[in-house]
């Protein structure tokens, strides 16, 4: 099989379209499940804290094991860890379909984040090394952020549909027909890469980071419920978890996350965009899926129809991003989305957006738009300027924190919502109680229009080309040590 240098421009698109429908099975299964809330709160008897576990047991996962997933790849073969990814995550869709209770369910969803931390990071390496011309590459992360637009286009309308007609546990089997077609042409077409130097494994900092997120996520989501004398030694947990990681990595030769990319304004930036960005969907998921459902009274399809004027201007605006990113710079992408998700959030949290029809689309619509034209400039700026031969895991630090955004705005904004809901109607405390959830998700918005506009500019760029020399000059370095 041939090298992805030499892969004809069929071949490039074709590798691309494969990559793109594991994005599109893990996205598709955020947007899906969103919808199938209320249904399943119903079904499974859940709480609202209950509800936040099926997702984020999931987020949390993914995001534990991302920067893993992405340096063994480098290590022992992408295609070899994509079609594990693909394998693992298609039978944990089937066991979640399968799941009896709740507590079940949780665990099926962790056995797909397994899967799903295998796709998304080294199908971004395949692509960052599918498309070595930036412009190409900048177009060809366009596409692959505009999946996520489809996915939340598709996916409100396709499980509701699903959860109307058959029930909340047939939105996991429309990931076994896709993840099987993945994996056979996976088979067929993408050639096999690896990095050129092998990354050694690091279990201290894998553990760490997984101390440090989830005691953190348990920490936010049982403050409502259970007593400070629970909830401090999780929170206290959390804190040494980050100091020994931040201490241990620091020192180690090969770590999991390679601190020196953090030089570069840019990828830092990239990171707390990345973060800010995801929590404020995954909030803007939450509520507005349970408003309308719960508090509207709508059926599952109708919320999905309804929530059709955010996603569809994200399917519209990604590939727009990514052609801006290309010929422009990340600037202007992050300063549009910044703006927009910042007044989509004003209109629920200064203007109670959900009382008027006109002003709840106009919101979806804004929403929408910020969110298209922010997911190209974070993958792009994350993989810029790295030696390719670290592009999984500069990649999946920028996934990584995507997905532990979207667990902490799921965590934060649930805790604060099942905080403020008291002894009286749901529909009645609703309203009062999501109002600091939407003024966390307008202060994500201005966090990413501050960070976008303060790390693109010629001082950020700078610092970008200083980092990328000193990790090329320490790995010609490494390379005659090792040869000599």
């Amino acid at each position: 099989m041939a090298p992805m240098s030499e892969l004809s421009p069929r071949r490039r698109l074709l590798v691309l379209a494969i990559c793109c429908m594991s994005l599109l099975l893990v996205s598709l299964d955020n947007t899906v499940l969103n919808v199938a809330l209320p249904s399943l709160q119903r079904d499974l008897h859940a709480s609202t804290s209950g509800l936040q576990w099926t997702i984020d047991a999931y987020t949390l996962v993914l995001a534990s094991l991302l920067m893993l997933a992405g340096s063994t790849a480098d290590r022992i073969g992408r295609r070899r860890v994509f079609t594990a990814g693909l394998v693992v995550f298609t039978l944990g869709s089937l066991l979640c379909s399968l799941a009896p209770d709740l507590e079940t369910l949780v665990a099926f969803r962790m056995v797909q984040a397994v899967g799903g931390s295998m796709l998304n990071p080294v199908a971004m390496s395949i692509i960052t090394n599918t498309f070595t011309d930036p412009r190409e590459r900048a177009r060809a992360i366009g596409a692959w952020g505009a999946v996520v637009g489809l996915s939340m286009a598709a996916g409100p309308l396709v499980g509701g549909l699903l959860v109307d007609s058959v029930g909340w546990r047939s939105i996991f089997w429309i990931n076994l027909p896709v993840g099987l077609a993945a994996l056979v042409l996976t088979l067929r077409f993408v050639p096999e890469s690896r990095a050129p130097k092998a990354r050694r494994a690091d279990p201290v900092g894998q553990l760490l980071v997984i101390a440090l997120f989830g005691s953190l996520t348990y920490a936010i989501i049982e403050a409502p419920h259970a007593p400070l004398s629970t909830t401090a030694p999780f929170g206290a947990l959390a804190l040494g978890s980050l100091l020994a990681l931040l201490r241990y990595e620091s020192r180690r030769r090969e770590p999991l996350i390679d601190l020196r990319f953090f030089r570069s304004a840019p990828f830092s930036g990239a990171t707390v965009i990345a973060v800010s960005a995801f929590a404020s969907l995954g909030g803007f998921l939450f509520l507005s899926t349970l408003y309308l459902q719960n508090v509207r009274g709508l059926g599952a399809l109708e919320a999905g129809l309804w929530m059709l004027p955010m996603a569809l201007p994200t399917f519209l605006c990604a590939p727009l991003s990514g052609r801006l990113v290309g010929s422009r710079g990340p600037r202007l992408p992050l300063l549009v989305a910044g703006g927009a998700m910042t007044a989509a959030g004003l209109l629920f949290a200064l203007f109670e957006a959900e009382t008027s029809d006109a002003a709840l689309v106009a919101g979806y619509v804004l929403f929408g738009v910020g969110f298209g034209f922010v997911n190209a400039p974070i993958t792009n700026t994350a993989v810029s300027g790295m030696p390719r031969a670290q592009a999984g895991v500069a990649s999946a630090v920028a996934s990584t924190s995507r997905q532990l955004g979207q667990a902490l705005g799921v965590a934060v904004i649930g805790a604060v919502l099942a905080a403020g809901v008291g002894s009286s109607s749901y529909a009645e405390s609703f309203a009062a109680a999501s109002r600091p959830g939407w003024w966390i998700i307008t202060a994500c918005g201005l966090a990413v229009l501050v960070v976008g506009a303060a790390t693109s500019g010629r001082w950020a760029r700078a610092t970008a080309r200083r980092t990328a020399e000193r990790l090329e000059s320490a790995e010609i370095r490494e390379a005659a040590g090792a040869d000599a």
